[in-house]
């Protein structure tokens, strides 16, 4: 299914939030200020031409929304996206919906200057970093701005964290016997093990992290992802490992019965299907705690700038991180919303137990680590899927 992100790693609820609840309501008697320049808007004001009303107005006036690579049981974009077009009456296109997080670069450089550039962006934190180096990100500071702590956002505005998770092993009690619950117990021979990841490390957040994971549970370090490198070419080699883009529809086929992957998305996109409510197993690996956000950024060349800066804005509220939550994931105003009893309870009751004193690699440890996976996954591991 979904193949996609690249980077973010830190963890909602890992930290404390004095988040203020952002309310959104229809505006009504806003009039349109022509003469402001929305692309150059870097935050809003309580009031004046570049409040949230004003905002709202011309957002709907542009009347439309381009987003990329967002799957609709992806963290629930489905329903985010349906109730943001009912509350502001924009319309979306959601371009390449099951792409990556490098796809997402390649197309706002491709789509440069056309009326279908993405307006908005969801990728992996280091993908984030990318772009803002690359000048090709809007400063935007959503009004949450200053609760979101400093390592899980750009100074400047040009990314900030949004929803996240862990790496979990999933499996199928239909069809293997004895399900594993560390890396160690998946290199065990025998037992019918068709294990994936959900696309390319070289491409794609989630099997980057399953990567990491690996690199954590055999000896590596933030600082070393290798042994995870060396891991997987011995689960394949071993005949444990499928080279796939692995998810819901591997499962059905049968071509996989284990997954590497995020909890919410083993839980929404597999767990969620009648065939497997009862019998698909989520497990954080005993022997590996990973942990990563994705990140929210606005194109610098974004068609629609006023809607993307709405987007961000329905996203940052207290009903957007709600609807995150109920996609069985964590989103970054979480310890906010627990604090002030403003958490769908359903939803938060459904996340697994979050593993105590989790630990991210820095930005540097990330950037070092895509170097070594692009360079050794290839050929020592596979060139596929």
């Amino acid at each position: 299914m979904a193949s996609r992100k690249l980077g973010a790693v830190l963890l909602a609820g890992a930290t404390s939030l004095g988040l203020m609840a952002v309310a959104i309501p229809r505006s009504g008697a806003s009039v349109a200020h022509s003469s402001v320049n929305w692309s150059k808007v870097t935050h809003l004001t309580a009031s004046g031409p570049t409040d949230y009303a004003n905002l709202v107005t011309a957002a709907e006036k542009e009347g439309h929304l381009n987003v990329i690579t967002l799957p609709t049981n992806w963290a629930n974009y489905g329903t985010i996206m349906a109730d943001f077009k009912k509350k502001f009456h924009i319309s979306i296109t959601d371009e390449n919906p099951e792409g990556s997080s490098q796809d997402e670069l390649n197309a706002i450089a491709a789509d440069k200057g056309r009326s279908d550039d993405p307006d908005v962006l969801d990728v992996g934190q280091s993908f984030g970093v990318e772009a803002g180096h690359d000048h090709e990100l809007a400063p935007f500071k959503v009004p949450t701005w200053d609760e979101i702590p400093g390592s899980q956002k750009a100074a400047n505005g040009d990314w900030y964290a949004d929803y996240g998770g862990f790496v979990a092993i999933g499996c199928d009690t239909k069809t293997v016997k004895h399900c594993p619950t560390s890396f160690k117990q998946m290199l065990e021979t025998g037992q019918g093990y068709k294990i994936g990841i959900n696309n390319n490390p070289t491409e794609a957040s989630a099997a980057f992290s399953a990567v990491f994971a690996a690199a954590l549970a055999n000896g590596g370090s933030f600082s070393n992802i290798k042994p995870g490198i060396n891991y997987f070419a011995k689960l394949n080699k071993e005949g444990n490992f499928v080279a796939t883009i692995a998810g819901p529809s591997t499962v059905e086929s049968g071509a996989t019965n284990i997954i590497i992957w995020w909890d919410y998305l083993e839980a929404s996109e597999i767990k969620a299907l009648p065939a497997y409510k009862k019998t698909w197993k989520i497990v954080i690996p005993t022997d590996a705690t990973y942990a990563a956000y994705y990140a929210q950024a606005i194109n610098k060349g974004a068609p629609d700038p006023a809607a993307a800066r709405l987007w961000e804005t329905f996203l940052y509220s207290t009903e957007g991180q709600n609807l995150w939550l109920e996609g069985y994931t964590r989103p970054i105003e979480l310890p906010y919303l627990v604090a002030h009893n403003l958490e769908n309870k359903k939803a938060y009751a459904a996340l697994p137990v979050a593993p105590a004193n989790v630990k991210f690699p820095t930005e540097g440890q990330l950037d070092k680590a895509k170097l070594v996976v692009a360079q050794y996954w290839p050929t020592e591991v596979t060139s596929g899927p």
